[in-house]
C-alpha cells in the first residue's frame, strides 16, 4: 500500500533521548487509563527517554519518594485488559496551594522530569497547566531555599505538559470521546438488555439512573442505543408539564402492544427552575398517574468498573503514542495541549482552550441558558439529542409531512450487529419524512419474489438491541433477477432504495446503476450505508458490526491468554475472519496487546515467521509469560494457521509451548455493542434525509427520476466526516478481486502493534495530530460525529 511520504519519520530520527517523561492519571478513573498508561511508558521507551509513573496522581508527585518510580517495558505488561488505573489515583487539595506545588516541583527536578503526560479530567488538565506556568517561579524559590543548584533553573527551565481525557462522562469540550465513556456505556447498555427481559415477563416500566452530575452524554447516548421511551439530562430540562407528556407517552407505548418501558435519568437532571429530578421522583409519578408496576436501578459506579472495550483500548494506545510524539515536539512556547478524538482522526488542542469552553458549559446551565448549553457541548452532543427526539417521540398523523413516496429498505451480505438499529432509523426518519416505508426480506433475492410488505413505526420497537439482520439477508447480486426487480419496483411504485450491507451491498448498487439505462424503474436515489464485520467497504473509515466483532475478539483473547495464567510459558496463535481484509486481525490485536498479526495487505514470508519466533523467543526469557499471535483467515494460502502453529511449536520448544484457536462465527454473533448501534442509528438516519431531499429535487412532471451519479451513493465514515460519494467513483479505489479498498487508513495504526510489542519499525506520522483551535476545529460537513 502506498503510504504519503510527508513527514514521515523513522524513529531513529525521533529521539527522546536525555529526556525523562513522567505519566500520571488523576481525578476519577476511566476503563482505558491503563491502556494509555501503558502506550505513554512503551512509547517513550522505544524513543530512548526514560518514563517515570508517578503513584496516586497529583497526591504521589507532592509525596515525592517511592511514589515516583522508574518505569521498565516488563512493568505495564498485562495491564491492558484491566479496568482503573493501576497506578492509582487520588485527589489532592495540598496541590492547589502554592507550597504543594513547590514540593511537587522539587521532587520533579530531583530526578529530571520536564515533561508530564496528564491522564484525567477538566480539573485535572487545569492544574497541570497552572503548574506549567508557575514553575519557572517555583524554580527560584528551590533555589532561593538552597533545595537545587542554579544552574538546574537553565537545566529545567520548562516543563511541558500533554493531557488526555480520562473520564466516563465525555463531558470534555475538544473531544469527540474521552478515554473510558464507550466502557461505561457498554456496562449500562449490559444491564438494560437484561433488565428488559424481566421487565416483558412482568409489563413493568423500570427507571434507570445514570452517572452524569453535570453531562448527561451517558444518559442520551444509552437512551439512543436501547430506544428508551424517555431521558432527561441536565443539558435540557423538560419544559413545564413535562409529568403529563411523559405519561401520555409511556400510556401510548403500551397501547400498541408493548410489555415494558424504560426511562433513562442522568443523576444531574433538573426541570426548567432548577429542581432535581431523581429516578424515585420518576417512579413515584408513573405509579401514581399510570399505576403501572414500575422499579428503580441506579447503577452507580457499576459503570466505572470492568475491562475496558476494544474501542477505549484503541483510543487510549492511540493518544498514548500521541501524546509522546507531541512532547517530542514541543517547545519552550508551545502552549499545553490536550490529544483528543475528532471524527476517526487524532488532533492536538490548546489544553485551556477545551478547560474554558468545558468551564462555558457548566456557566451556561447555571444561567439557565440550556440551548447554548447543548450547542456548547459540540455537534456530537447536538446530532445525538436530535437523532434521539427524531426516533423516541412520533409526531401525530395530523403534523406529519405528505410526500406520497414510498422507500424500501433492505439488508444485503452477512449479518452484522448494528443492522437492526439501522433499520429502525430509516423506518422512523422515513415515516417523520412523511415518506410510506417497505420493509425487503431476504434482500434482492427476496425483492425479486416479492417478499415486500409495509413497515410501520411500532414495527420496529425494539429493534436496536437484537444482533443479526431480522429482515433476514442474502448475498444473492442483482444481475440474475433485474427484470424482476424492475416488475416488483414498479409493482410497488418504489421511488427510493436503501441498502444496509457489506461488499456485495456495493456490487448491487454498481449492478443496478448499470441497469438503468435499460430499466427506468432503477432511475431513483439509491443510497449504501456499510455494514460488514470485515470492515472491506471502500468509501468508509468504519462499517456498522465491525465494533461488535472486535470486542467479541478482545473478549476472547482476554479469555484466552487468561487461561495461561500460573502456567509455563504459552504462545497463542488466534485465526480471525475478514476475507481478505485484515482489519480485525490488525485493530484486534492492537486492543488485546498481539506481538504479531498476519494479515493479506502486509505480505510476509518464512523470514518474517523466523524473526517473530525468534524475537518472541527473547522476551519469553524475560519475565513475560504469555505471547498472542493474531492471522487474518485468508491471509496466505500456503502459510496457514496449522502451519504457523506447527513452526511456533517447533522453533519455541524449550522455551514456550503453543496453542491454536480459530474464533470463527462467534465473531458475527451477538448483541450490537453500544457504539454499532449508535453508528447505525445515525448513519441511518442521515441517509434517509439525503433520499429526502434527493426525492424533492428528482420529482418531476409527477413521477421521479434520478440517473446522475450522484443520486447512487455510499455514505460513509471518512477521516472527520460523513461523506456521500456516488458508487462509480469508487470503482477505481477497490480491488474487487479480493473485496478489499486499495488504501486502508487502519494499516497506519499497524507499527502503533509492532512497536507497543517491542520491534523496531518506522511509524509514519503523517496522519499525527496537528495543534488546532477548539472553535472551527470541525469541518463543516460533520452534521453526524460519528463516533458516538
Amino acid at each position: 500500500m502506498a503510504q504519503p511520504d510527508t513527514k514521515k519519520i523513522f524513529f531513529e530520527n525521533l529521539s527522546g533521548a536525555g529526556k525523562a517523561i513522567a505519566v500520571l492519571t488523576s481525578g476519577g478513573d476511566a476503563q482505558g487509563m491503563n491502556a494509555a498508561v501503558r502506550a505513554v511508558v512503551r512509547m517513550g521507551l522505544y524513543v530512548g527517554a526514560k518514563v517515570y509513573f508517578i503513584h496516586e496522581g497529583y497526591q504521589g508527585m507532592v509525596d515525592g519518594g517511592d511514589n515516583i518510580e522508574e518505569a521498565s517495558w516488563e512493568s505495564v505488561s498485562s495491564m491492558l485488559q484491566v479496568g482503573g488505573t493501576v497506578i492509582g489515583s487520588a485527589r489532592c487539595k495540598e496541590f492547589r496551594s502554592h507550597e504543594g506545588r513547590l514540593k511537587a516541583a522539587h521532587n520533579l527536578v530531583q530526578r529530571g522530569i520536564t515533561n508530564l503526560c496528564v491522564i484525567g479530567g477538566d480539573g485535572s488538565l487545569t492544574g497541570a497547566n497552572l503548574f506549567r506556568e508557575e514553575w519557572s517561579g517555583l524554580l527560584s524559590e528551590l533555589v532561593e531555599q538552597g533545595l537545587i543548584e542554579a544552574k538546574s533553573v537553565q537545566k529545567y527551565s520548562a516543563l511541558h505538559i500533554v493531557g488526555m481525557v480520562g473520564s466516563i462522562d465525555n463531558d470534555f469540550c475538544g473531544t469527540d470521546m474521552t478515554i473510558g465513556t464507550d466502557s461505561a456505556l457498554h456496562r449500562i447498555i449490559e444491564v438494560v438488555d437484561a433488565i428488559m427481559t424481566t421487565a416483558q415477563s412482568h409489563q413493568r416500566t423500570f427507571v434507570l439512573e445514570v452517572m452524569g452530575r453535570h453531562c448527561g452524554y451517558l444518559a442520551l447516548v444509552s437512551a439512543l442505543a436501547c430506544g428508551a421511551d424517555w431521558v432527561l439530562i441536565p443539558e435540557m430540562p423538560p419544559d413545564d408539564g413535562w409529568e403529563d407528556k411523559m405519561c401520555e407517552k409511556l400510556s401510548a407505548t403500551r397501547s400498541r402492544g408493548t410489555r415494558l418501558n424504560i426511562i433513562i435519568v442522568a443523576e444531574g437532571s433538573i426541570d426548567k427552575h432548577g429542581k432535581p429530578i431523581t429516578s424515585s421522583l420518576v417512579k413515584d409519578l408513573v405509579v401514581k398517574n399510570l399505576g403501572f408496576d414500575t422499579r428503580v436501578t441506579i447503577l452507580g459506579h457499576v459503570q466505572r468498573g470492568g475491562t475496558p472495550s476494544a474501542f477505549d483500548r484503541i483510543l487510549a494506545s492511540r493518544m498514548g503514542v500521541e501524546a509522546v510524539l507531541a512532547l517530542l515536539e514541543t517547545t519552550a512556547n508551545t502552549p499545553a495541549c490536550v490529544v483528543s478524538l475528532s471524527g476517526n482522526q487524532s488532533v492536538r488542542l490548546p489544553l485551556m482552550e477545551c478547560v474554558q469552553m468545558t468551564q462555558a458549559v457548566q456557566k451556561a446551565m447555571d444561567e439557565k441558558r440550556f440551548e447554548d448549553a447543548v450547542k456548547l457541548r459540540g455537534r456530537s452532543f447536538e446530532n445525538n439529542l436530535k437523532t434521539y427526539k427524531l426516533l423516541a417521540h412520533r409526531k401525530p398523523e395530523s403534523e406529519l409531512p405528505v410526500s406520497n413516496f414510498n422507500v424500501a429498505v433492505l439488508n444485503v451480505g452477512a449479518p452484522a450487529a448494528g443492522m437492526n438499529a439501522a433499520v429502525r432509523s430509516a423506518v422512523r426518519v422515513g415515516i417523520s419524512e412523511g415518506h410510506k416505508m417497505f420493509a425487503v426480506s431476504d434482500g434482492f433475492e427476496g425483492f425479486s419474489k416479492g417478499q415486500i410488505k409495509e413497515i410501520k413505526w411500532s414495527d420496529v420497537g425494539g429493534w436496536t438491541g437484537q444482533g443479526g439482520s431480522l429482515l433476514g439477508t442474502k448475498r444473492t447480486l442483482p444481475a440474475k433477477h433485474v427484470e424482476k426487480i424492475a416488475q416488483q419496483m414498479r409493482q410497488h411504485n418504489i421511488s427510493a432504495l436503501l441498502v444496509i450491507g457489506g461488499f456485495e451491498a456495493l456490487e448491487c448498487l454498481l449492478q443496478l446503476y448499470e441497469a438503468r439505462a435499460a430499466f427506468e424503474e432503477f432511475c431513483v436515489p439509491m443510497c449504501m450505508i456499510p455494514a460488514t464485520i470485515s470492515n472491506n467497504v471502500p468509501g468508509t473509515d468504519l462499517s456498522i458490526g465491525a465494533d461488535t466483532a472486535l470486542n467479541a475478539i478482545v473478549e476472547t483473547c482476554d479469555r484466552i491468554k487468561q487461561s495461561a495464567s500460573g502456567t509455563k510459558r504459552r504462545v497463542f496463535i488466534i485465526e480471525t475472519m475478514g476475507g481478505y481484509c485484515g482489519y480485525l486481525a490488525s485493530v484486534g490485536g492492537l486492543a488485546s496487546g498481539a506481538d504479531a498479526a498476519y494479515i493479506y495487505e502486509e505480505p510476509f514470508d518464512i523470514k518474517d515467521l523466523q524473526a517473530n519466533v525468534e524475537h518472541l523467543t527473547e522476551k519469553m526469557k524475560t519475565s513475560i509469560q504469555r505471547g498472542l499471535v493474531l492471522r487474518n483467515e485468508n491471509s496466505n494460502d500456503n502459510y496457514t494457521t496449522d502451519f504457523i502453529y506447527q513452526l511456533y511449536s517447533e522453533e519455541g520448544r524449550g522455551v514456550f509451548d503453543c496453542r491454536k484457536n480459530v474464533l470463527g462465527h462467534m465473531q458475527q454473533g451477538g448483541a450490537p455493542s453500544p457504539f454499532d448501534r449508535n453508528f447505525g442509528t445515525k448513519i441511518s438516519a442521515k441517509a434517509m434525509q439525503w433520499i429526502t431531499n434527493k426525492l424533492q429535487e428528482t420529482f418531476r412532471n409527477g413521477r421521479v427520476f434520478a440517473n446522475t451519479e450522484d443520486s447512487c451513493c455510499l455514505l460513509g465514515m471518512h477521516r472527520r466526516a460523513l461523506v456521500f460519494q456516488p458508487v462509480v467513483d469508487l470503482k477505481d479505489k477497490t480491488d474487487f478481486v479480493h473485496r478489499i479498498p486499495k488504501e486502508q487508513w487502519w494499516l497506519k495504526l499497524r507499527p502503533l502493534m509492532k512497536i507497543l510489542a517491542k520491534y523496531k519499525t518506522s511509524y509514519d506520522v503523517s496522519d499525527s495530530g496537528q495543534l488546532e483551535h477548539v472553535v472551527g476545529s470541525r469541518p463543516k460537513e460533520l452534521d453526524a460525529a460519528v463516533a458516538m
